[in-house]
């Protein structure tokens, strides 16, 4: 897979070397690919962006459009998600993942800065989706008892703000070259909320809970087309 993703990789940048700079225009669309590195955690996105620039210079730009992220993680502890029980750690309670598969399809805003024709500056954050992906057996750890569970990916994904989120969510504050008109290279911080739903509500005290939830911070690398 690793390899798959290299070729396509230099087939993109192949195909686009001779290609000129362009001047800025006044929107501009992207399709974007990235990897991320982290702690316990790797993920894979592809996105598609439309942006609209703004200013007297056309210098900042704001835009939207889609993102399909996946997670794959190991060993990874998720903690009770609400924002009740979160924003206590006395309250929370934990589900522990020797592996997890996340897969989740987000509307995003995209926010930016034209530092140079060549150079941009930006963060961008999932909005609202879907997730999907493989139910599979957890551990659970509550009440100075364990037991075992099943889980899947919490289906609804929507960015309510900090501990009030829910489902898998994707954010990243990037620098991107422009190497030429059509192609450009990323380097990104990702913060990634990858959220599971239990098959039943295993937490009983402060207060029932199936939701549980893992934060991983990633360096990610990736390229860009632009159209």
């Amino acid at each position: 897979m690793k390899l798959f993703y290299a070729l396509s990789f230099l087939t993109i940048i192949s195909f686009s070397a001779n290609a000129q700079d362009a001047s800025t225009k006044k929107t501009e669309q992207i399709a974007d690919f990235t990897l991320g590195f982290g702690t316990g955690q790797s993920t894979v996105s592809f996105g598609y962006f439309k942006n609209w620039n703004l200013g007297k210079k056309q210098s900042f730009y704001i835009g939207t459009g889609v993102r399909l992220s996946n997670a794959f993680g190991k060993n990874q502890i998720f903690t009770s998600a609400p924002a009740s029980l979160a924003a206590n750690s006395a309250n929370k309670d934990s589900l522990f993942s020797t592996s997890a598969s996340t897969y989740a399809l987000n509307a995003i805003l995209n926010l930016g800065y034209h530092i140079s024709p060549k150079l941009d500056v930006g963060f961008n954050i999932d909005l609202i989706g879907v997730s999907f992906g493989p139910s599979r057996i957890k551990l659970f750890s509550g009440n100075g008892t364990s037991t075992t569970t099943t889980a899947e990916p919490t289906r609804m994904n929507v960015l309510l703000v900090g501990n009030n989120d829910r489902g898998t969510l994707n954010s990243e504050f990037y620098l991107r070259y422009k190497v030429n008109n059509k192609i450009g290279l990323k380097l990104a911080y990702q913060h990634f909320f990858t959220e599971l739903t239990t098959a039943s509500k295993v937490q009983t005290l402060p207060t029932q809970n199936d939701r549980f939830r893992n934060i991983t911070n990633l360096f990610s690398i990736g390229v860009a087309y632009h159209f």
